[in-house]
């Protein structure tokens, strides 16, 4: 049994405590140990929406808190708050109402704030553009006797993580780990290593969430976790799981460790972000019917194998949960029509959902593009590499046409770097096949862009074609690869007639810049103006729509399966012809 205590994480804007506090709750909770997290924006969204930031306010913030903290301490919680709390005098009071109390001060030097700070709040506060700005304008009182000191600066998440943990053993407010549990010697193994391996993640963005997370197990882990996994229940993944699961291990969709809990997936579907009030645009589940649910309890390990039976992944079963489809098709997929192609796989899934953190055993063994399958910090690595201090993301499943080439080359006019990264996971049946895709994009690289500004690599997602909460979710996703910018065009990630032109374009623009993360670079349609005699769109161009060469993809669809070449104002001839060549052969077969 766990003992009631609040460990109050203290430090200045970007040091790092709201990461390291969810990620000691994910430990807390791998042990069943009953935990909870007061972060300062969730709660500024809620309990005390009413208040400012002056210093009286500030104040009464961290009163609420206190009081909320000291119920749930008296309750047998472990509660985990991460405030600013800049004044000493308000951080003494909660020490003396709570009494079971450790505070955790996260420093870090100013040098690696200014670093992480992609939107430059404190360059601005110190220009005096922004006023009452905590450790500038505005005073922080470090503490004086902190029962522990975290430096995130030198140490990584998981190492400060753990020394939480360890502190909460010493003092008897939690059991010891054992040797038994095996996500817990994992954690401390993959902890180690990481350490090991850098001090600081690569690449120009700062990870969603702060760190750049990585579930896949190695070395004697691995061995053991492998051995483990045999003699467990075992569950299946779907494509879209199986997709899910290799971008969990490998980081791209940092912060998560595993598939969503109740709590999670709920604040996702209704209001776009994590419980701890991170933005999330996407539920990612595990989904089973009825039948398996009723077999699993809370706590209990289940191995996840693929279609082959091939033991993928270890999942600790820390949620099971029913869930509204109705309600998440039109939350998520602004529809609740059979016909959409996401709704329709929604609908098609097991009606219960499993959440927890996965131990990830192997990646899916693939046959195409090996070269250009690179992990988030692969890619990160390589941008240093190349010196790009920026770098724009491209989404795409389709062929890069004209009209593409023209997005990213305006872009790569004020950016360092461009990542074309064609998503390669499940699409529809109509979509171009990802091989002939690639064909398009290496081709057309060799020829039209200069070889030291882009970098190609293939995105393992499944579509969801959730049209704007995609394209939020295609933005993140890309930020953990190491962009700063990401490219949002004409009805990102749609079909059908599900979407507006520029939906995307409107959610990304109503979320925080500085909680999002990552810049959006946003285009109206473009096309080749004859009468401009050059690319362009309708922000740039004068003329009516009979001056313009466009082509819907039925029409060329057409022509490319007659023999007929599209004019090379609409795409590049090179990818016509790998186009037309696939077109032809599909229509071949199917005539047989």
């Amino acid at each position: 049994m766990s003992k009631g205590v609040t460990v109050w994480f203290t430090g200045l804007s970007g040091s790092g405590k709201t990461t390291v506090a969810t990620r000691v709750h994910d430990l807390l909770h791998e042990r069943h140990i009953h935990a909870e997290r007061l972060d300062g924006d969730v709660v500024r969204r809620s309990l005390t929406r009413d208040l400012g930031f002056s210093k009286e306010d500030r104040d009464k913030n961290i009163e609420r808190v206190t009081f909320v903290a000291k119920l749930l301490t008296r309750n047998g919680v472990v509660v985990l708050t991460a405030f600013i709390s800049p004044y000493r005098r308000m951080r003494d009071n909660a020490r003396a109402e709570i009494a079971d109390f450790i505070e955790v001060y996260v420093r870090t030097p100013m040098e690696v704030l200014l670093e992480r700070d992609v939107k430059g709040m404190y360059k601005k506060a110190m220009a005096g553009e922004i006023q009452n700005f905590t450790g500038v304008n505005d005073p922080y009182e470090e503490p004086e006797n902190p029962e522990l000191v975290l430096d995130t600066a030198a140490e990584s998440i998981e190492e400060s993580a753990l020394r939480v943990i360890a502190l909460l053993e010493e003092k008897g407010y939690v059991p010891r780990g054992t040797a038994s549990s095996v996500s817990s010697v994992v954690d401390q193994a993959s902890a180690a290593r990481r350490h090991v391996e850098s001090r600081r993640t690569p690449g120009p963005s700062v990870p969603h969430g702060g760190s750049l997370v990585n579930r896949e197990l190695q070395g004697d882990a691995l061995k053991s976790a492998l051995a483990h996994a045999r003699e467990l229940p075992r569950l299946t993944l779907d494509e879209r799981e199986l997709s899910d699961l290799e971008m969990i291990g490998v980081g791209a969709l940092s912060p998560l460790t595993g598939f969503l809990r109740r709590m999670d997936y709920e604040t996702v579907v209704e209001s776009m972000r994590l419980s701890d009030g991170l933005i999330w645009a996407m539920p990612v589940t595990k989904a089973v019917s009825a039948a398996e649910a009723a077999s699993l309890k809370e706590g209990q390990e289940v191995t996840l194998v693929d279609e082959s039976g091939e033991a993928m992944a270890i999942l600790q079963v820390t949620d099971i949960y029913s869930y509204d489809k109705k309600h998440e098709a039109q939350k998520c997929f602004g529809t609740t029509e059979a016909a959409h192609p996401g709704v329709a796989r929604l609908y098609a899934q097991g009606d219960m959902l499993i959440g927890g953190p996965v131990q990830v055993l192997r990646r899916p063994a693939y046959s195409q593009f090996n070269e250009h399958r690179l992990t988030p910090l692969e890619t990160r690595k390589q941008m240093d590499e190349k010196g790009w201090k920026t770098v724009v993301g491209f989404q795409t499943r389709n062929p890069v046409h004209r009209a593409h080439e023209y997005l990213q080359k305006v872009a790569l006019e004020t950016i360092d770097g461009l990542l074309l990264h064609p998503l390669v996971g499940a699409t529809k049946s109509d979509d171009v096949p990802a091989d002939v895709r690639m064909q398009t994009y290496e081709e057309i690289l060799s020829h039209y862009y200069p070889k030291s500004r882009v970098m190609l690599a293939v995105f393992p997602a499944a579509m969801r074609y959730a049209g704007p909460r995609e394209a939020v979710w295609h933005a993140i996703c890309r930020k953990n690869y190491g962009c700063t910018h990401f490219i949002v065009g004409r009805d990102h990630a749609g079909v059908g007639n599900y979407y507006g032109s520029y939906d995307a374009q409107i959610l990304i623009d109503a979320l925080p810049p500085h909680e999002l993360g990552i810049i959006a670079v946003k285009y109206e349609h473009t096309f080749y103006c004859r009468t401009c005699g050059n690319m362009a769109s309708t922000r740039t161009c004068p003329h009516g729509k009979e001056h313009h060469v466009i082509l819907s993809g039925t029409k060329v669809r057409e022509m490319l399966t007659n023999g007929e070449l599209p004019p090379p104002e609409f795409t590049r001839p090179e990818v016509a012809r790998i186009l037309m060549d696939a077109y032809q052969a599909q229509a071949t077969a199917a005539a047989r």
